[in-house]
């Protein structure tokens, strides 16, 4: 069961407040027609606020979740995230990029996020799910889940690779921020987390509980890049067996199915008809760089997720369940906030299995690379026409149509944070070209023997 899908129950109130320096633009008003690109400015500017204006004020990380209700889980008005957090790093580069912030006052929040998690707890160079943003102390995200997470880990090293490469060449202060970097990234023992020398990798390992959790991590899900960055990592490597015969299953997580004419490539971890909630086509992929990616198995790993959200979309127009409102301009299921039976707030892991009536916006924003035209019709008809679904970090977290255009007023880091580096790699290619870039993921791809029709490894 994939970890993300065990959330806490949320029940108690607590309203908190972040002091930085706003991003200049206002969200209560949204113009009767906008361009498409202007469209896309507006949801990347939108997003951003959730990792700028809303970090925590300690660390400055992305906090787990931010509520504009001000309803909270007890004790959480500091918990930051880790894996959500590798997503806020990416999305103020395109803040950087796209003129929202100034460079310099990016540099000066990325050096105080590196120097705090260089502080932070880690186990065995690896993170825990969560943090405490006062203290860098972990944060328990069950009740043995409560030492490393090499998963989050490699969503965070994600982020903190595109910032290194971004600033390497920088100004003074720049260099500093990206040798910072550079330090964290190669402090994670990637290899530890074989348990002995196994030829797979497992999700947890803590002080107190060892290796109790027992998870490994077999595909086919949203962890690929945690092997891609393992056997890249230039300190404590992987072999190419490990991948293959961990993560791919010696090769039996191959299929023939098709749903809707595509075919799935991968049997997707309970999930085979109709593939995953579609956030497993978008955490490894905000610095991998799907397009004429290939390697022993999977002959073109662009196609598979494609695939993956056109399926969600041909299912949305089918509708099977007859849920009002589902179409071409409204798809999109994935793990987030979903609206129980009685009406209250909860946790769902959405796909075509798991569908209660609620879209998740950053389901089909997030796709934008894979399904353009798709996409900016769910963009589109968000902003155009359901304005209430859209809050002062852009899109809600959960919304439906269905249930009289329910939303909840919330948003997870998780899910905010990839909708920003996703639409600019559709538009500009930006932070794959940073990670693919990479020396070291260069050398960990042709040790894996990944091939691409972009890169030279």
């Amino acid at each position: 069961m994939i970890k993300k899908f065990a959330y806490i129950i949320f029940t108690a109130a607590l309203a908190f407040s972040c002091n930085t320096l706003p991003i200049d633009s206002t969200t209560a008003q949204v113009p009767v027609k906008m361009t498409d690109e202007q469209l896309m400015d507006r949801v990347q500017r939108d997003a951003l606020k959730y990792f700028w204006d809303f970090a925590e004020p300690n660390s400055l990380m992305g906090r787990e979740r931010y509520h504009e209700d001000g309803i909270y889980p007890q004790n959480d008005a500091h918990v930051v995230t880790t894996g959500g957090s590798g997503f806020g790093l990416m999305t103020i580069l395109v803040g950087v990029e796209r003129g929202f912030i100034p460079r310099d006052e990016a540099v000066k929040r990325l050096t105080h996020i590196a120097d705090f998690l260089a502080k932070a707890d880690r186990h065995h160079g690896v993170w825990p799910h969560w943090l405490d943003g006062k203290t860098g102390k972990t944060v328990s995200f069950g009740k043995k889940d409560n030492g490393g997470d090499i998963v989050e880990t490699a969503f965070l090293i994600e982020g903190i690779i595109t910032v290194r490469e971004y600033f390497k060449n920088g100004n003074t202060a720049e260099k500093a921020l990206a040798a910072k970097m550079d330090e964290l990234w190669k402090g994670v023992e990637w290899s530890w987390y074989t348990k002995g020398g196994e030829k797979v990798l497992y999700w947890h390992w803590s002080p107190i509980n060892g290796w109790e959790m027992n998870h490994k991590l077999q595909g086919y899900d949203e962890t690929l890049v945690t092997y891609i960055l393992a056997a890249s990592s230039p300190t404590y490597p992987i072999d190419a067996e490990t991948f293959y015969q961990g993560w791919t299953r010696n090769g039996t997580y191959l299929t023939d199915r098709k749903t809707y004419g595509l075919p799935l490539y991968v049997k997707h971890n309970g999930a085979e008809e109709y593939g995953g909630p579609m956030f497993w086509a978008h955490y490894s992929y905000l610095g991998l760089d799907p397009t004429g990616l290939s390697d022993r198995l999977v002959k073109n790993y662009f196609d598979l997720n494609r695939n993956h959200a056109l399926i969600q979309y041909n299912y949305s127009i089918e509708n099977p369940k007859n849920y009002k409102g589902y179409g071409s301009n409204y798809w999109g299921l994935t793990a987030s906030y979903t609206r129980n039976e009685n009406g209250s707030v909860g946790y769902r892991a959405h796909n075509p299995k798991e569908d209660n009536g609620v879209v998740t916006p950053t389901a089909a924003l997030s796709s934008f690379p894979y399904t353009p035209k798709e996409s900016m019709g769910v963009l589109r008809f968000l902003y155009e026409e359901k304005p209430q679904f859209i809050g002062s970090a852009g899109p809600y977290d959960a919304t439906s149509v269905h249930y009289d255009n329910w939303f909840t007023p919330r948003y997870l880091a998780i899910d905010q944070g990839t909708i920003a580096p996703m639409i600019e790699n559709y538009r500009t290619g930006l932070l794959w070209k940073l990670f693919m870039n990479a020396p070291e993921i260069k050398a960990g791809l042709k040790k894996l023997d990944f091939k691409s029709t972009k890169y030279k490894f």
